[in-house]
């Protein structure tokens, strides 16, 4: 049976026909410098009538503040005020989306002063990234690179082994100048509230020097995040209980001064204006046992005798009195479970944590979660974001579990998620079950101080080209999408938060 195809090959097209050998047999190479592509349509659906709705919708929110309640920034880069280092330093060396990318592809972690690693030219671990530049095509790190390159060093071609030397150079010229500080870029980036990540010992004096100082306006809170001091199975558990019951003077085998000191160290943030308490878990799995049942398992945890279904018990148990504290005092209480950390050994030795080998897991929330929300699942004010790395359990468990509990929300997509097509698949997911309003707005998560514009961007575009094909499918008005996408990114952060 014939088949009629209207299509049309071009013989001479640098991808088909004659020169599909050619274009093939030059693949490694990347010497040739490429115009730097930054559309002002770049996120927006093709069809042209969905893609002019959003930009409608987008133009209402672009210039919104930016709220970020859960990142890693260190708040001594804004109290220090101090010029950026190197352009290596500054886009590469700290951002793990990169370094494992450009690990993968064969390029040593020690090449690129990853972790404890040390030693390495700044100028050769940017031409290393310069060189490998192609590898960021379409993945997320590409799209939020390619923002900073266009909106803050005004690179008009892309890094490549050709421009390596000279986009170096261009960064160092723009990174000396005073209006490159952090603090300059802070008022530059619109950012009114920035959350960091904090040690439950940490005594905070960056935030209170911060708070005090008439000359920075922003408001810059810590996050109490105690997975180290719950978890029996962390390294250094056992010194850690010490120091902590130490701070109300007790043992550190005393469970009940070990929750004393857990509910004054929260206190202590809360005084320093935290906002919330955030639990990095494997698994969300709680369990409710009495309290001579944990304090018999805390004792053999900080002996070190404590058996891994023990620890699980134990790990269970302190996330479900987590939620008892932040019930008490007002702290959200943010969970993001289903990484394996330090997936390998070897790196992990070598470089430490943090360095590119995390890697998502499954995720179950509902059987996981039940104790704790049979608990204080109903209690007023008391708000609980749940994330996941595992897109399956958005649609079955998280939108569900939100649109019936008032203490759940749903959190944005979270680390290997955190990126555009799976932002979209995140809308889809939930919002048919649970709408708009269970969720509790974009969070970075980034260490990448330069990336975070980029990233509530991201988020800004993306949510405005789902609520316009909604309008274009006649299930909302454009008028309520407009006040949508604003409460996305303002009324809501502030409501779940409690800013």
């Amino acid at each position: 049976m014939a088949i009629d195809c209207p299509c049309v090959f071009d013989l001479e097209s640098p991808i088909r026909g004659n020169r599909l050998t050619d274009a093939t047999r030059n693949l490694d190479d990347r010497r040739v410098a490429a115009k730097l592509i930054f559309s002002d349509d770049r996120l927006f659906p093709s069809d042209p009538a969905t893609r002019e709705i959003a930009r409608g919708l987008y133009n209402q929110v672009a210039g919104l503040p930016i709220i970020s309640p859960h990142g890693h920034v260190d708040p001594r880069l804004l109290l220090d005020d101090e010029p950026f280092p190197d352009p290596a330093e500054l886009l590469i060396v700290k951002d793990h989306y990169v370094t494992r990318l450009l690990h993968a592809s064969g390029i040593p972690l020690e090449s690129l002063n990853v972790g404890k690693s040390t030693g390495a030219d700044p100028r050769a671990i940017w031409r290393h990234f310069a060189e490998n530049w192609h590898l960021f095509a379409g993945t997320a790190s590409g799209y939020w690179l390619t923002h900073v390159f266009a909106t803050l060093f005004d690179f008009e071609v892309e890094p490549s082994a050709e421009t390596a030397d000279s986009l170096y150079d261009q960064i160092v010229a723009r990174i000396e100048q005073p209006d490159f500080r952090p603090r300059a870029l802070f008022d530059r980036f619109g950012i009114e509230f920035l959350a960091t990540t904090d040690d439950p010992l940490d005594d905070l004096a960056p935030h209170r020097a911060l708070a005090a100082d008439p000359s920075f306006t922003g408001r810059v809170t810590p996050t109490f995040r105690p997975d180290a001091y719950l978890d029996p199975t962390a390294p250094g558990f056992a010194e850690r209980a010490e120091r902590l019951t130490a701070v109300v003077g007790r043992p550190a085998d005393d469970f009940a001064g070990y929750l004393e000191a857990l509910e004054s160290r929260r206190a202590y943030f809360v005084e320093n204006g935290a906002v919330s308490a955030d639990h990095g878990v494997v698994e969300p799995y709680t369990v409710d046992l009495s309290d001579d049942d944990a304090a018999a398992l805390y004792a053999r945890a900080v002996a070190g005798t404590l058996d891994p279904a023990g620890a699980r018990e134990f790990r269970g148990n302190m996330l479900l009195r987590m939620a008892g504290m932040s019930a008490s005092d007002g702290l959200v209480m943010t969970i993001h479970p289903g990484v394996s950390r330090n997936h390998s050994s070897s790196a992990f030795s070598r470089f430490g944590p943090d360095t590119g080998h995390d890697i998502p897991i499954q995720t179950e929330y509902t059987a996981n979660l039940r104790p704790m929300l049979e608990r204080y699942g109903l209690t007023p004010d008391l708000h609980i974001v749940l994330f996941a790395v595992d897109e399956t359990v958005y649609s079955r468990e998280v939108a569900p579990l939100a649109g019936f509990y008032p203490s759940l929300f749903i959190g944005a997509p979270w680390w290997f998620l955190d990126a555009p097509d799976a932002v979209l698949r995140f809308r889809q997911a939930v919002t048919e079950t649970a709408g708009f309003y269970r969720s509790a707005g974009f969070i970075d998560d980034t260490r990448a101080y330069l990336s975070i514009p980029a990233r509530h961007d991201m988020a800004r575009r993306l949510d405005s080209a789902f609520l316009a094909r909604l309008v274009r499918e006649g299930r909302v008005s454009e008028e309520r999408a407009a006040s949508i996408a604003v409460d996305l990114v303002d009324a809501l952060p502030r409501k779940v938060f409690k800013l």
